[in-house]
Parts: C-alpha cells; sequence; structure tokens
C-alpha cells in the first residue's frame, strides 16, 4: 500500500482509531495485522520472507544472550548469513549470474547463466538491515533479547517505516511499540502536519519534476544542452523530495500512534561537503555503515591507506545496497572518491568550513550540491551507456534544438522546496509550524492544501525508494 494512495487514506484512521479504543494488551495485535496487510497489498505471499526473517533473528537472539564465548559469534553469524542470503536471492542472485558469465566469455569459456525468474520484495534491504542490527546490538550487550515474538515482528513489520525505513534501532523503537500511549493533541497535530506536509513534497513537488526528468533520461541525445544540465540538477531534487516526502510521512504516521522514529533528512542539500552531506541525507543508513561497518573496519583510526579503503569499502558496499547494477556501485564509489579528496584538501591546505553562513559557505554548498548532482547521473541511468549519452549530450548538443519539453514546473517546484529547506534548516517542520501564531499555520495548511489539489499530476509515480 502506498502513502499517496486512496486506500491508505481510509486505512490510516481506521488503525488509529482501533488502536486507542482497545485495551493495551491487545494493540500489539492490531498493529502487526495492520503492518501485515499494508504490506500485503504488494505481493501478499512475500510476507512469508518476512516472517522468515522474524523467526530467524528473535530466535537467534534468543541464544547469543544464552550462551558464550564462540558459539554467540555462531549464532549470530547464522542469523546475518541467513539475512544476507535472502538479499543474495532475492537482489543480487541473477546479477552476479550475468557477470560471471562475462567473466567466462572473456576467457572464451562457455557458460550458460541460469537466471531466476523473481519479483524483489518491496523494502528488503531495509527489513534486513533492520533485523541485523538487533542481532548485532544483541550479541554486543548493548540490548536485552525480545522474548516477546509479537513485539520483536512489530519491530520489523512496523507499517510507516517499513518498506523505505528509516532504519531504526530496537533500543529505540522496540520499546516504544511496548509503552502504552494515550491520544495526546500535540501528537495528532503534529502526526497531521508532518502527513500533510509529507504528501506535498511527494506528490506536488516530486511528482511534477518526475515527467521532465524522465523524459530526457529517456533520449538525452535528443536534447540540447540546458534540457540535459536542468534535468541533471532536477533529479538531484526529485529523488530527495520523493524519499524525503516518505519519511516525512511516515514520521507523521507514527506520532499518531504516540512513536517518535528517527529523521531520516535534515536539509541534506544545504550541506557545505560531502561529509556533511552524508550526515544529513539518509541518516539511518548512513549510520548503520558507520556503527556496523565503518568503524569495526577501524574508521579514521588507522593510518590514511586503511582509512581510503574503509572509505571506499563503505560507499561501494552502500551503491551496491541500493540495486544490484554497476552503476550503483560506480554511484557509491564517486561519492565514497569524493568525500576521501575533499577529507586530503580540507587537511593538506588546514581549511575549516565556514561555522556560519557568508559567502564561501553559498559557495561551498553550490559546489556540493552541483558534484552530488552529477553524481545522481549513474544512480538515475538505467545503464553507463545512458550515462554515457547524458555526459555526450551535456558537451555536444550546446545548438542542438530543443524537443518540446517544458521545465517550468519542475524548476518552479524545485525552488518551492529549496527555499523551504532553508527555513526549516536544522529544524522540522512540525517544530517551525508549532511556533508560528495560528493564524500563520492556517495559512500555511491552506497552502499546502490547495497545493496538493491543483499541483498533484494526474499520473501517480511510485516511491523511487519502494525498489530497494
Amino acid at each position: 500500500m502506498s502513502f499517496n494512495s486512496l486506500q491508505f487514506l481510509f486505512f490510516l484512521p481506521i488503525v488509529i482509531g482501533l488502536y486507542y479504543l482497545l485495551p493495551h494488551k491487545f494493540r500489539w495485535m492490531l498493529v502487526f495485522v495492520a503492518s501485515c496487510y499494508f504490506y500485503m497489498v504488494f505481493v501478499p505471499k512475500y510476507i512469508l520472507i518476512l516472517f522468515f526473517i522474524i523467526l530467524i533473528d528473535f530466535v537467534a537472539a534468543q541464544d547469543i544472550e544464552a550462551t558464550k564465548g564462540k558459539t554467540r559469534l555462531f549464532y549470530l553469524i547464522a542469523s546475518l548469513t541467513a539475512n544476507i542470503a535472502l538479499l543474495g536471492i532475492f537482489k543480487y542472485f541473477n546479477f552476479f549470474n550475468e557477470n560471471l558469465g562475462s567473466v567466462f566469455s572473456f576467457f572464451g569459456k562457455e557458460f550458460h547463466p541460469w537466471n531466476l525468474e523473481i519479483i524483489l520484495p518491496i523494502g528488503l534491504s531495509f527489513h534486513t538491515f533492520q533485523s541485523m542490527s538487533y542481532t548485532i546490538e544483541v550479541y554486543r550487550g548493548n540490548q536485552k533479547a525480545e522474548k516477546h515474538l509479537g513485539y520483536f515482528a512489530n519491530y520489523v513489520l512496523f507499517f510507516p517505516q517499513m518498506v523505505a525505513g528509516p532504519i531504526e534501532r530496537y533500543g529505540k523503537l522496540g520499546e516504544q511499540l511496548k509503552l502504552e500511549h494515550k491520544p495526546i493533541y500535540k501528537n495528532f497535530s503534529d502526526g497531521f502536519k508532518l502527513i500533510l506536509f509529507g504528501l506535498f513534497i511527494k506528490m506536488a513537488v516530486a511528482d511534477n519534476i518526475a515527467p521532465f526528468v524522465n523524459d530526457v533520461y529517456w533520449n538525452p541525445l535528443q536534447c540540447n544542452t540546458s534540457q540535459v544540465l536542468a534535468a541533471v540538477f532536477l533529479f538531484s531534487i526529485q529523488i530527495y523530495a520523493d524519499f524525503y516526502g516518505y519519511s516525512t510521512i511516515a514520521l507523521g504516521c507514527a506520532k499518531l500512534l504516540g512513536i517518535d522514529i528517527m529523521d531520516n533528512f535534515k536539509t541534506p542539500y544545504l550541506s557545505k561537503s560531502v561529509s556533511e552531506f552524508w550526515s544529513r541525507w539518509h541518516i539511518s543508513l548512513s549510520t548503520w555503515f558507520k556503527d556496523y561497518l565503518y568503524i569495526p573496519l577501524g574508521g579514521n583510526r588507522v593510518k590514511v591507506p586503511r582509512w581510503v579503503f574503509n572509505i571506499l569499502l563503505v560507499f561501494l558496499l552502500s551503491g551496491l545496497w541500493h540495486g544490484a547494477s554497476w552503476t550503483f556501485i560506480a554511484w557509491g564509489g564517486l561519492h565514497g572518491l569524493m568525500l576521501i579528496l575533499e577529507k586530503l584538501f580540507t587537511k593538506l591546505f588546514k581549511f575549516k568550513m565556514p561555522d556560519r553562513w557568508n559567502v564561501v559557505s553559498v559557495l561551498l554548498t553550490i559546489k556540493t550540491f552541483v558534484l552530488t548532482s552529477f553524481i545522481w547521473v549513474f544512480f538515475r541511468a538505467e545503464s553507463f551507456q545512458k550515462a554515457k549519452d547524458m555526459f555526450k549530450a551535456i558537451i555536444r548538443n550546446v545548438h542542438l534544438p530543443g524537443v518540446d519539453i517544458s521545465a517550468v514546473n519542475a524548476i518552479v517546484f524545485s525552488v518551492i522546496l529549496i527555499f523551504t529547506d532553508s527555513v526549516i534548516y536544522n529544524s522540522r517542520f512540525d517544530t517551525l509550524l508549532g511556533s508560528y501564531k495560528p493564524q500563520y499555520r492556517w495559512v500555511c495548511y491552506a497552502t499546502l492544501i490547495f497545493g496538493l489539489m491543483a499541483f498533484s499530476g494526474t499520473k501517480k509515480y511510485a516511491f523511487i525508494y519502494f525498489q530497494f
């Protein structure tokens, strides 16, 4: 089920109403059933995969806590192997199989790849990473193993964030799911603010940018330089608005149940550096890789060559996490390379980032946005050839007559989002709006509702991160 569907418009109020009407001891059952239904709207049988993840990690955590020494490590490895194997089968099997075939062909050997005819379960990467973080924390002794299967199941399945994150830790989300929450006005007020704002960002901003970007990426060689450059920069805004919109709606839905989940975005395009960008973009994934891969590898406490290796490995795997394609791996690797060059430049020239906004800050922010936008080309392009065509069109099609594509709507809504981010900077929409006088708040509500009604496209675009 999608947040921007008519079905969800009926689903959410029913769940919220029943949640507060039911006694606390039965609420976990409601959340479980609601979450299962929410997921099964996509492909019903794939709920069995999530049940498998839940059972494996629930049992593994019990065994990890109950044993000592190498046996604990064995159960952790068994848990991680099961999760990674699921990803390997559903997401990466065909990719590695096809590449193995290419290797055989290179050496003149015959190889007939056998591909699996399966659909990637929606949000599988999010589910596995969230569940793995639980068993790792139990192994580290930072988290007690949950004894109630229902509560653990809800941690993995919790419908507001189950499909596209944020990737939560059990210590925060799991413990909140056990508490008795009462219907509080502030939770309802903040929740509806976030949902309204998230829907506007997704349906009015992201979905109005999508048609122009799609047309250019479909055949970039038929577009002139200005159109291709516009598509490059506008896709940066589109994917941000799309994922930021989803995450904001997820925050709002959880808030209606009295539950706080983490902010996954904090105005990333106002970052002065690539490293700052990654501290503000998809924060739950960045912190996951930092806590469970980068720091265990030694982080930045090692010599420079090893640190370079750590950074590149983390970002290459981050790219692979996003998709089974060399373009995603290139996207991750380029981000890692940019971060390394940036850190080395800063250290070599003893450059200090300005701590307040001035002309230098603005120039650095523009630099970061331009760099990340061009790297996004590899994320968006369906192949290296498509990415090559984008860059070729930028260089060669300066004087080519433009195709009949209007970017006006896309640019206008991009400016609106950038302006909104500059106002919200280091805050959050519900917090900022709560500080306004009532008459100003209602003007904002009316504007968002009007924007949704007037500018939501007739074509509904799926959330981009559903594919991961």
